[in-house]
């Protein structure tokens, strides 16, 4: 038999890893944990890595904030509501571009090194791989997004599915019946339920004509691109973008063509950044609140820090529509009697 590692002794004994690391290095754990992990490293002939538990002893005060774009105004809000909560507990935190999947799973494995307490990720793309480097690492962490049912890592969700319906209702309701969604790359978290989200609510809607597109990235120049094609092959009452940045491409590609919005199209985006305030109408937009989930994944990363025992949690953030004048047209006197109030909606004058 080789050299007995850390994780056999956490199959012995019947914990995560994680736990496993905090009870034999003398870190926060219960007390009928460090019993467990002790007995089984006994049994095994468990055999420390003098250097490594030195290591994973030390202490950065520093948190780490992983993101697949740091100039996305989303993750600048989640970011600022994340280091406001975390720097009031003594913590600096380290904000980090992703990049792709393989990037993405080298940062979560280079965690065990040990230059930061702890993680809060948000990744676009979830692999089994990924998820695996999850569990395993003995560093807290928490994820921003979806992983796979069973997955043995504190997340945060969106209501994606949710905030599109709302969009879908706002729009029908204001009169729109061709109704397209410009989604992203649909290999991605967002992109998937999303579009997941759009199909749900206008599947009964047997007076609603539907389109799908997709634009190749999550950015203003990708949706202008993708949207040129859509509006040159189509006439649409109302485009749903996959979040804000599309959305602003939207009407960019709309005033080209001599679209007018809202009064021709409607354009309804996500994420209800400070973008949707700015351009010219205003957008309206689904608030999936980045804020909100910052302000949870921070609270949630500390809880961990305390209590590495905790059973894994799932918290999800609730959906809001707030309308600007990309839709304000359809929602007027323009359609009889005038729109319903949208349930979760609020007007943003």
């Amino acid at each position: 038999m080789g050299r007995v590692t850390l994780a056999d002794v956490a199959r012995r004994a019947g914990v995560s890893l994680a736990s496993t690391s905090r009870a034999l290095n003398g870190q926060v754990a219960s007390a009928a944990t460090v019993e467990r992990v002790r007995r089984a490293a006994d049994e095994l002939g468990y055999i420390p890595d003098a250097s490594a538990r030195s290591l994973r002893l030390r202490r950065t005060g520093q948190l780490a904030f992983a993101v697949a774009d740091i100039g996305n105004p989303v993750y600048v809000e989640m970011m600022r509501e994340i280091e406001s909560v975390v720097a009031a507990e003594g913590y600096r935190l380290v904000v980090s571009r992703t990049g792709d999947a393989d990037a993405t799973l080298d940062l979560v494995r280079d965690l065990n090194q040990g230059y930061v307490d702890g993680l809060i990720l948000s990744p676009l793309r979830v692999t089994p791989a990924l998820v695996e480097a999850l569990e395993q690492t003995t560093v807290p962490t928490v994820v921003v997004g979806r992983l796979p049912e069973g997955a043995r890592v504190d997340t945060v969700l969106a209501d994606s599915e949710g905030g599109v319906a709302l969009a879908v209702d706002h729009l029908i309701r204001t009169g729109a019946r061709r109704i397209a969604f410009l989604n992203g790359p649909v290999d991605t978290t967002p992109g998937r339920f999303r579009q997941l989200g759009f199909r749900e609510a206008t599947a009964d809607r047997t007076e609603v004509v539907t389109g799908e597109f997709h634009a190749e990235d999550f950015t203003i120049d990708a949706g202008y691109a993708a949207a040129r094609v859509m509006l040159a092959a189509d006439e649409w009452d109302a485009v749903i973008a996959v979040n804000d940045l599309v959305g602003i491409g939207i009407l960019h590609a709309a005033h080209e063509r001599g679209i007018a919005v809202p009064d021709e199209l409607a354009v309804i985006g996500i994420d209800n950044t400070t973008l949707a305030d700015v351009c010219h109408p205003g957008l309206t937009s689904v608030d999936l609140g980045a804020a909100r989930r910052g302000h949870k994944a921070a609270r949630l990363i500390l809880a961990r820090m305390e209590d590495g025992d905790l059973p894994p949690r799932a918290v999800r953030v609730a959906p809001s529509l707030h309308e600007r004048g990309s839709t304000a047209a359809l929602a007027g006197a323009a359609r009889p009697g005038g729109p319903a109030a949208v349930p979760g909606s609020r007007r943003v004058r």
